[in-house]
């Protein structure tokens, strides 16, 4: 999974284009494989709204924060 630079990555909340700080690891299990990872980035005003979206359709796997050293 590629992570994108801290200061260049921005929300990925429809007309957002504040600086994300957090990564949202999801997967959709009707259509990727177990181990997949898709990731949605996420700025703090917006965050916990994306983090209920994944988990109310039960694709959220894990929230993290924003860094550079790629996944952990």
């Amino acid at each position: 999974m590629t992570v994108p630079d801290p200061a260049e990555a921005i929300c990925s909340r429809k007309g957002c284009r504040n600086t994300a700080t957090t990564r949202l690891l999801w997967n959709n299990p009707k259509i990727h494989a177990p181990e997949r990872r898709k990731v949605w980035l996420a700025c703090d005003d917006h965050a916990t709204w994306l983090q209920d979206y994944l988990q109310e359709r039960s694709l959220w796997k894990e929230t993290l924060p924003m860094t550079s050293e790629g996944p952990a």
